[in-house]
């Protein structure tokens, strides 16, 4: 094992039993720094966001469909609905676990951030670090936000689909197909609203991406 390959393998096995700023600094040496990873989390969080969102769009195509059908076609288009929930909810889970991941190289970058600033002998580049610092906080405050505000859409719509999955599963009749018709208009409304949300998540992760770059 090459010495890359043996520090980023320690550097795993640190962040695995929780020591983040051992695992950052182990990133560090082998010129993985912290602004960086920063950036590849969003792009990977704005990654999954845009994975989510089609998976919920298909999911509410599913459920449009399994109401539409008629009798042959019900277990058929049960099986399909059942199979998009799981996708949605496997894909809700990867966008928080990639939001906890931004928020946690996040709060490490900021934090050694401000602690360096006194470390400048000139006021002028203090200022302006500071300057930096406080302008890059705002950026990702915005950004983070909307990850959030899209992250709790998800919840009441993956409820809904779950209802109905579980309904269906023990009332894979007409009769059951036909009192869930009026659930359509209001998971569709649930569905645009998170779509909306993750739409500007997505874009404010394109503009923080590009501020960083920059």
């Amino acid at each position: 094992m090459n010495r890359f390959a043996s520090i980023l393998f320690v550097a795993v096995a640190l962040l695995s039993a929780g020591c983040s700023n051992m695992y950052y600094g182990a990133l560090e040496q082998v010129g993985i720094h912290k602004r960086e990873l920063l950036v590849d989390r969003v792009e990977a969080a704005q990654e999954s966001q845009e994975e989510a969102k089609e998976e919920f769009e298909d999911a509410l195509e599913a459920f449009r469909a399994t109401v539409k059908v008629d009798g042959g076609e019900l277990e058929k288009r049960y099986d399909k609905l059942k199979g998009q929930y799981e996708d949605c909810e496997d894909r809700a889970e990867a966008v928080r676990d990639r939001i906890a991941a931004v928020e946690d190289v996040a709060e490490s970058l900021f934090k050694e951030w401000e602690s360096e600033l006194d470390d400048y002998s000139r006021d002028d580049l203090r200022r302006a670090s500071e300057t930096q610092l406080r302008q890059t906080r705002r950026e990702y405050s915005r950004l983070i936000n909307a990850m959030t505000r899209a992250e709790a859409k998800m919840d009441p719509v993956l409820t809904a689909f779950g209802d109905q999955v579980l309904f269906l599963k023990h009332n894979l009749n007409a009769r059951a197909i036909a009192s869930l018709k009026n659930e359509v208009t209001t998971v569709e409304r649930d569905v645009a609203a998170l779509i909306d949300e993750m739409n500007t998540a997505i874009e404010e992760a394109e503009t923080f991406i590009s501020q960083m770059k920059n």
